[in-house]
């Protein structure tokens, strides 16, 4: 008999895992830095987005010092190639406009140069020119053939005034008048009585300070002289046709001639020397404190 109350015992057995359904997949699951992943898998950095910005370029190159170096380098390069291209100019500049100038009062050529130092740019914003140098060509200098003037001209200051246009603290010139070329300008400029004007010599005697004057005629010896700040040809002796003369006879005619050459020079420019070589007369000239004049009253100072 049996029990009534016992568990049947003809059911079957739980079946086995192989015959169960497979369990649906697992979602994947995402790796967080910091957590650790998933049996088999290799935890991977994150990469940081590139900022390609210019400002980042910047950043970056500024970063380095190297980069820094060059690129100051590079600065003051440019920099000092900007002043040093503008120093030249303007100096070059310069050097046309005084060269022009004294073309001008002179009637020859000239090339004028400023000293090194200080900058130019820096005497041209101050307007003060501390040293100036100026050579002419040596063909002329007025009417004066042969004549060759160096001039130094210091302490220039432009400042526009009622009656200049600047001043000169000091200019010094020196001259050099060859033989051949007083020979040219008498015979040019002087038609001298008893001599005629066909020059066809002159001789220098350094040791007695004389100049010899021959003419086809006759000879005129007179010795250069500083004469109401120019230079006078004063006669020593006049012989023409085989006699002597007076030297009054022509003395006015040579003045007149010495002066229309050496003397009215602009800024109170004058004769302070003069000296008999053995290839002809050098002489000094200069001013000092002098007013330059406007270009209304000579139009040779116009491009200063």
């Amino acid at each position: 008999m049996t029990d009534p109350w016992a568990r049947p015992t003809d059911q079957s057995p739980p079946a086995s895992s192989a015959e169960l359904p497979p369990p649906p997949p697992a979602p994947d699951q995402p790796i967080h830095p910091g957590q650790p992943g998933q049996p088999g898998q290799v935890d991977q950095p994150a990469l940081q987005p590139q900022d390609s910005s210019p400002l980042a370029k910047v950043k970056e190159l500024f970063s380095d010092p190297l980069s820094v170096v060059l690129v100051a380098v590079i600065v003051v390069a440019l920099v000092a190639a900007g002043v040093l291209g503008g120093e030249l100019y303007a100096r070059n500049r310069a050097d046309q406009i005084v060269a022009s100038t004294v073309e001008c009062v002179v009637g020859d050529g000239a090339k004028a140069s400023f000293d090194p130092l200080p900058p130019f740019l820096m005497q041209h914003m101050s307007g003060h020119y501390t040293n100036i140098n100026v050579e002419t060509a040596g063909n002329q200098i007025r009417e004066a053939k042969g004549m060759k003037v160096k001039l130094g001209i210091k302490d220039v200051r432009l400042k526009e005034t009622a009656d200049s246009s600047g001043t000169v603290g000091s200019l010094v010139a020196d001259i050099d008048w060859s033989t051949d070329g007083i020979r040219q300008t008498v015979a040019d400029m002087v038609q001298l009585p008893f001599i005629g004007s066909a020059i066809s010599d002159v001789r220098t005697n350094p040791s007695n300070g004389t100049i010899e004057l021959k003419g086809l005629l006759g000879t005129i010896t007179a010795k250069p002289s500083v004469v109401n700040k120019g230079i006078s040809l004063q006669i020593i002796d006049l012989s023409a046709i085989g006699l002597s003369w007076p030297r009054e006879t022509l003395q006015p005619i040579l003045d007149k001639f010495t002066a229309q050459i050496t003397e009215n020079y602009p800024m109170g420019i004058h004769a302070d020397s003069v000296q008999v070589t053995e290839n002809g007369v050098v002489a000094k000239f200069s001013t000092t404190n002098a007013s330059m004049p406007k270009p209304a009253d000579d139009p040779c100072f116009g491009k200063l």
